[in-house]
């Protein structure tokens, strides 16, 4: 087990990641996009897992920026992970999508938890540590029915069993969090587990269509020893006001958005090397076609809107932290809401619109650029945006406000 520390604070200077302010993390994730899009399609192509990305990632200080000041942390802001999210996301969305549990569970942290579990996993963040997911199983009635669960050994000793899917960020983790119930059928808990423990088997058996190297696949978790040290509450979250599922949402919103804002560079490259002119435009080059020129200029303004609305939603995040009510957070949700029902129909437009601007050529295999399409098409899935629009529609009729729960 990892050695106990007393706070962060006491972290020797060379075992800490660096914090980072908002500017410096921005332009972090920037420069980390840049490189990750150099490699992105090859990843794709070749199903290789960016574990060197990842360790980028953590030496970078990004992974540590939403932990509190009090515990030697940035504590940046919604809007600010939201757009670090958007930059990695324009890089390779599979990279962002990976550590999207990782900030869900420092927040979990930051809802629900002892000084003492705080002290210890945001000194583990602090030292570039990465936190996995074990949360949603398959075949249960719905994502929000969970069957596995921690039984009582006696002395503050639990035994984990169960198995989940969906586990992005597992394969990469120190840490997994497990979302389990705490006896057959008592209220939710977070039961953090390594990954290395014994009883802890991490499957890489995702085959989705696209997100293809996030190793989103499962956890199976037999007869795993937990003790109370390493047990958080999860289900009371949502008996009060709170941001949890909103933030969630936000980062998913981030990925969306930058999966647009990729389809278009490339598109836009592409148009301007490769693509040959329609001879009814009477030009010499495509990008000067007026019909692909209109096109470019309607994506363009899909992804901007969708932008706009992630960093309101972030913002909208930022408020209702400072000064949390029921109302506040209604508002969040709603503000996410709507970030998240534009960036999923940014994504998946403008990725397939790459195509009707760029020509015959682009449909070529050798040049992956249906990846975009197929990882926005992928990760758009993961809860459904009309359900946003419902709650949106609700609340414009009748001022309905959303329900509480993780999704929202």
């Amino acid at each position: 087990m990892t050695t106990e520390i007393s706070s962060p604070l006491d972290l020797e200077p060379e075992r800490r990641v660096p914090v980072l302010t908002a500017d410096q993390a921005v332009a972090a994730a920037a420069e980390l996009s840049a490189a990750l899009a150099a490699g992105a399609a090859q990843r794709d192509a070749g199903r290789e897992l960016p574990a060197q990305a990842l360790d980028d990632l953590s030496a970078s200080g990004l992974l540590a920026i939403t932990v509190p000041a009090a515990y030697g942390g940035a504590e940046l802001s919604a809007e600010t992970v939201a757009e670090v999210f958007r930059l990695l996301a324009a890089g390779d969305p599979n990279v962002a999508q990976i550590p999207h549990s990782h900030f869900v569970y420092v927040n979990a942290l930051r809802e629900q938890a002892t000084d003492a579990h705080r002290a210890f996993f945001f000194g583990e963040v602090l030292t570039g540590k990465r936190f996995g997911n074990a949360q949603s199983e398959v075949g249960t009635k719905h994502v929000r029915d969970f069957r596995t669960t921690l039984t009582e050994q006696g002395q503050g000793r639990w035994l984990l069993n169960g198995r989940k899917g969906y586990s992005t960020g597992a394969l990469f983790a120190d840490w997994i969090p497990v979302l389990a119930h705490l006896g057959p059928d008592g209220p939710l808990h977070v039961a953090w587990v390594e990954r290395t423990a014994p009883g802890v088997t991490v499957i890489d058996d995702w085959d989705g269509m696209g997100q293809r190297t996030t190793a989103s696949g499962s956890v199976v978790l037999e007869n795993v020893e937990v003790d109370d040290a390493r047990i958080t509450p999860y289900q009371v979250t949502f008996d009060r006001p709170q941001t949890y599922g909103a933030f969630a949402q936000l980062m998913h919103a981030g990925i969306d958005a930058g999966i647009a804002r990729a389809a278009i560079t490339e598109a836009a490259a592409f148009v301007t090397t490769k693509s040959r002119p329609y001879p009814d435009a009477g030009v010499d080059r495509a990008a000067d076609d007026p019909l692909v020129q209109h096109a470019f200029g309607e994506m363009e303004l899909q992804t901007r809107a969708a932008e706009a609305l992630l960093a309101e939603a972030g913002r909208a995040i930022d408020r209702a932290n400072a000064d949390l009510t029921a109302r506040s957070a209604a508002d969040a949700s709603l503000a996410v809401a709507a970030a998240r029902a534009a960036t999923t129909e940014a994504a998946v437009e403008v990725s397939s619109r790459l195509f009707e601007v760029s020509g015959t050529r682009s449909a070529l295999n050798s040049l992956n650029l249906d990846r975009h399409w197929r990882n926005a098409r992928t990760h758009t899935l993961h809860d459904p945006a009309a359900w946003k629009v419902q709650h949106l529609g609700r609340y414009a009729i009748e001022g309905t406000l959303p329900p509480v729960h993780g999704q929202l």
